[in-house]
């Protein structure tokens, strides 16, 4: 069972300045220094989300994993798209079935089109549906100027971001029933891009654009679609793709002087997830620690 949550957590999460030390791309949760917190030991389900079933790209660690154990934790059983992060994955898998809930690992790459038609077809084998679907999986590469960016990392940014997004709806849309809900792992990166971030950053808007235009065309079908817009949080995707000084302030631009971690962002995606949010579509929801998007 999850500990009591603290009063005053917030208080006590990890501040800056951070190890630099870098780690392998994709990065593994085990690897990183502090440890990221995806809420294992605090969150407290309430039964938000019973009976559901869900599909989680990038569902391993970070962001992804937070989330799946949000999710599990609130009655839904959870499949996990994933690259190749085993071990991560295995992980994630255990705090799901710790929870009573039924766990699907689900490897390979979401940049390509019959992979991501083979996660619906299995999630949907497996569980007997799908209610809801998180696009999170993502590739950051950073590059100075115009000229550093290799156009073989734009297109991977765009495939893994943007592309599989489509991809997966394309084959999930004849599952999707009403009250069905689409939730897209954007980035305050969308409204505020970063300069090293050229790629990375109009992936983000091209997610925040596909969901409002997905609101109007699925909500009358009674499916909704919204996007989380996080600010910095401490994933493996830090320490695994940016530079050693961006790693060591990480999160001190924000007025909270420190990033967030990944349980902080889950509750807006089972809030998103749930029928109580039956009227929210095409919103975009910043979990920024008080960065302003505009």
């Amino acid at each position: 069972m999850p500990d009591t949550p603290s009063p005053n957590a917030a208080s006590q999460r990890p501040e800056p300045p951070f190890e630099a030390k870098p780690i392998p791309y994709p990065g593994r949760s085990s690897e990183m220094q502090p440890p990221p917190d995806h809420g294992e030991h605090s969150y407290v389900g309430s039964g938000q989300l019973a009976g559901k079933v869900a599909l989680i790209t990038g569902g391993d660690s970070g962001i992804g994993r937070a989330v799946a154990i949000a999710y599990a934790r609130e009655g839904a059983d959870v499949a996990l798209a994933y690259l190749d992060e085993h071990d991560d994955a295995q992980d994630t898998a255990a705090w799901i079935e710790k929870a009573g809930r039924r766990a699907l690992l689900l490897p390979g790459d979401v940049s390509d089109a019959g992979h991501c038609a083979a996660l619906v077809e299995r999630t949907v084998a497996e569980f007997g549906k799908l209610d809801v679907f998180v696009n999170n999986a993502a590739v950051q590469v950073l590059a100075d100027d115009i000229e550093g960016i290799e156009i073989a990392d734009w297109d991977r940014q765009y495939a893994v971001n943007v592309h599989a997004m489509f991809y997966i709806l394309k084959a999930a849309s004849p599952h999707l029933k009403p009250g069905a809900s689409i939730i897209a792992t954007a980035s305050v990166n969308a409204k505020n891009p970063v300069e090293q971030q050229l790629a990375y950053s109009s992936t983000k808007a091209a997610l925040c654009n596909m969901v409002a235009n997905l609101a109007k065309i699925l909500g009358k079908r009674g499916i909704r679609a919204n996007a989380v817009l996080p600010g910095p949080i401490w994933t493996p995707l830090i320490p695994a793709t940016m530079y050693t000084s961006q790693v060591e302030s990480f999160g001190s631009m924000t007025p909270a002087g420190r990033p967030g971690q990944p349980a902080e962002v889950a509750p807006p995606y089972v809030m998103l997830a749930s029928d109580a949010a039956s009227y929210i579509n095409g919103a975009m929801i910043a979990v920024t620690g008080g960065m302003v998007t505009i």
